[in-house]
């Protein structure tokens, strides 16, 4: 079954089409584009409309447009309307209306992607799941998510992210979930709200767009609880709170073990036990708001603490991975942990706690003593905060049990300047900088945190670490080498 016929589009949006095409999929990048999907010219940095014909010669089926661009045939098959992304947002409501699938809606400052994919392991073992790729959260990629969905869908986890007031609640309504998850509430993007609980109001909007009966699935153990519970009762929503404080979920106990956690829980008092490939405590909160959003959304509880076993954090996510420094020697080893996609004060700290738990291995390098070592990037958006948001960081209880940390950028430099000197590493204004001092500095043994917000750049020093030898086979764990 095709997801778009050129006669179901014109129905969905009012526009006009060339042709009598049918496609799979929907695009929005020529560079990834697909043979039979419908590229979309969004107006962005650069026009789509200059990539219509690229799209068409890679074998796009159609093309949504405000006009047949130069360079494309008259008779192209084209989708023909007067607002590009007003059309893909049709297409997105259309694509909602039309399935039986059990939508969940996630928001929160941290942790939203993972939990995201974590429920795409959780909800894939029961059933056709459908779920946003990527970071696709912003007002494009919630009615592209929509669009893309197969009508037989079952389920259904559509990922909602702002930057400024007023963004999530005509999201969260065109997505219509049945279900409404927010994982936290952090100082992230405070340079656009007054405080702390302006964000927990933007966050709890996505309640707004719950179809009737829907339930919210919330974090009790957050400052801004108060907000999210009021939010609720004011509309009627049933809410069911997970964390160490919750009583619907509660979190008991989390043992870190190696690059695993273990979470030892209660639903509605009854045990619950999973594990999690990969160590945090943020992992363990993000995977019990999981299981219970997935038992809202009608799942099995018990097939669901299975299938979470399977998740593993995406490169840039907190991923862990060995990097082999001799190839003849498979004893020397480093282990790489990339959490370098995005940082706010609370995910950083849970990056330096994750750290700050991790095995090294010593008497293997040439120091002989393996290291915990944090290469650190700025985190933006804190507004009037953000110079006190970066000297806190070198207070955290985390930092005693972490030998160097090296900072990267103007607002890391205060965190810099406020480490204990023995703790001190390198400070460069740019990752391109710090990139080029890894191989001096890294040994086997060592563990390795790469954290920072995404335009700082952090993936330079990643793909450096990366270089100094090659990534492991997967086979190979830190306890046999």
């Amino acid at each position: 079954m095709s997801l778009w016929t050129a006669q179901d589009a014109v129905a969905a949006t009012g526009g006009t089409a060339v042709g009598d095409w049918a496609v799979n999929g929907i695009s929005i990048d020529t560079r990834t584009i697909e043979a039979g999907d419908l590229f979309v010219a969004l107006k962005a940095a650069r026009d789509g409309h200059d990539f219509v014909a690229q799209a068409l010669e890679k074998g796009a089926g159609a093309a949504l447009v405000t006009h047949v661009p130069e360079g494309v045939a008259e008779d192209a098959p084209l989708l023909i309307v007067k607002d590009v992304l007003i059309a893909l947002e049709d297409l997105g409501r259309a694509g909602r209306a039309r399935t039986n699938a059990r939508v969940l809606a996630i928001t929160g400052s941290v942790g939203k992607t993972s939990t995201k994919e974590m429920l795409r392991d959780v909800l894939s073992a029961q059933g056709r799941t459908h779920v946003s790729v990527a970071s696709y959260n912003n007002h494009w990629g919630v009615p592209l998510t929509l669009a893309r969905m197969p009508q037989d869908s079952e389920f259904a986890v559509i990922e909602i992210g702002m930057n400024h007031p007023g963004e999530i609640a005509p999201l969260a309504k065109m997505a219509r979930p049945h279900v409404a998850m927010i994982t936290t509430v952090a100082a992230a993007h405070l340079e656009a709200f007054e405080n702390i609980d302006g964000i927990a109001t933007e966050k709890a909007a996505i309640m707004e767009g719950l179809e009737p009966n829907g339930i919210a699935i919330l974090n009790a153990d957050i400052d801004t609880a108060h907000v999210l519970e009021a939010t609720a009762k004011e509309a009627n929503i049933p809410a069911i709170w997970f964390g160490q404080t919750a009583q619907d979920y509660t979190l008991e106990k989390v043992v870190l073990s190696g690059n695993t956690t273990v979470v030892q829980a209660t639903a509605n008092g009854a045990p619950l036990l999973f594990k999690v490939q990969s160590a945090g405590q943020h992992f363990a909160m993000n995977g019990l708001g999981a299981l219970a959003s997935a038992q809202a959304l009608g799942a099995d509880l018990a097939l669901s603490a299975q299938a979470i076993a399977t998740w593993t954090p995406f490169t840039g996510r907190g991923a862990r991975e060995v990097i082999a420094l001799d190839p003849a020697d498979t004893r020397m080893t480093l282990e790489l942990i990339d959490d370098a996609y995005n940082a706010n004060p609370t995910s950083l700290s849970a990056a330096l706690d994750v750290l700050a738990a991790a095995e090294v291995i010593h008497d293997i390098g040439r120091v002989s003593k393996g290291r915990r070592i944090a290469y650190l990037g700025d985190m933006k958006e804190l507004g009037p905060q953000e110079i006190a948001l970066h000297v806190a960081v070198a207070d955290l209880p985390s930092v005693q049990d972490i030998d160097l940390l090296h900072c990267v950028g103007p607002l890391m430099r205060h965190c810099y300047d406020a480490l204990p000197e023995a703790k001190r590493g390198h400070w460069f204004e740019t990752s391109a900088e710090m990139a080029a001092t890894v191989g001096r500095d890294l040994d086997a043994g060592d563990v390795v945190l790469a954290k920072g917000s995404l335009s700082m750049g952090l993936a330079r020093v990643v793909d450096a670490v990366r270089k100094l030898g090659h990534t492991a086979p997967k086979d190979v764990k830190k306890d046999d080498v």
